[in-house]
């Protein structure tokens, strides 16, 4: 069992927790995600690693609390354990000195991005950070990226922070301004990183997305996390999470992962009625 090491809450309904996990943190890289189980009667889900401490043998995870089984692992607390915790799972990010990289993150995709943006900050690259929320209240993160970053730009799509509009409205500026752009990697919702994709493959800006179709092992064999590329199928798991944004086939993607959205709602619904499980101790 994997004790809870700390608890933060980030935002309204997401947590970040630094979770005891040694033999992870030794190998774990950036792009790469674990598989947990709250507890002997859940289900597994993955969730990609936001950074590690090898010294310290933990891992941090940031949660967004959007179904059931998130929900039972933010009602844990500092203390607790998670019965089952296993990875690294998928292929790690592929990250050399390509010149300027634009790195944008929407909501809690800014979570994923962080460990990546650290690889290609320190492999030399000039980055431009770009994160978007929908207001400032689910600002993730910034202090962080900022470090990390040669320029950084904050988008909400209120304009409460930052300046007002989408992550892709500003990429569209930075290519109007002519600026060079050796590499676009995009991760968040679904219609932004489809977005992102549409803008950078018009002017052939290699672009990187972090994909999160319905993983139910981790390792290839249940199928759940197909998608298309290319007009071929891929497993997330083994094959990504990362792909060619240009070559993903976004609507099949979008139409798989509303596959058990009214399930899930039955299940949350039951969830916020009888409570959740009690934290293994």
């Amino acid at each position: 069992m994997f004790e809870i090491i700390s608890k933060q809450s980030l935002a309204q309904s997401i947590t970040r927790m630094e979770v005891y996990a040694p033999h992870i943190a030794r190998k774990c890289k950036p792009g790469q995600f674990i598989m947990l189980r709250v507890h002997e009667k859940g289900e597994r889900i993955p969730l990609t690693i936001c950074t590690k401490d090898r010294d310290a043998g933990t891992i941090t995870l940031i949660i967004q609390e959007v179904g059931k089984t998130t929900h039972m692992l933010c009602a844990l607390n500092e203390g607790d354990r998670i019965l089952d915790l296993a990875g690294p799972f998928g292929r790690p990010t592929h990250i050399e000195k390509v010149g300027t990289v634009v790195a944008i993150g929407g909501g809690v995709g800014t979570a994923v991005l962080y460990h990546v943006l650290a690889g290609f900050r320190e492999a030399g690259n000039y980055v431009i950070s770009i994160l978007g929320a929908r207001s400032e209240s689910l600002v993730i993160l910034e202090d962080e990226i900022r470090s990390l970053s040669d320029e950084f730009i904050l988008t909400t799509d209120d304009g409460t922070k930052g300046r007002k509009g989408f992550v892709s409205d500003a990429l569209k500026d930075l290519i109007a301004q002519g600026r060079q752009i050796d590499q676009v990697v995009a991760i968040g919702p679904v219609p932004m990183m489809r977005v992102v994709s549409g803008i950078t493959k018009e002017h052939n800006i290699p672009t990187i997305v972090s994909l999160n179709p319905i993983m139910v092992d981790g390792t290839g064999m249940c199928g759940g996390c197909r998608v298309e590329i290319g007009g071929e199928t891929r497993f997330a798991c083994v094959d990504g999470p990362e792909f060619d944004g240009h070559a993903v086939n976004w609507d099949l993607l979008t139409k798989r992962l509303a596959t058990y959205r009214e399930a899930e709602q039955l299940e949350m619904h039951t969830c916020r009625l009888t409570g959740v499980p009690q934290p293994v101790k």
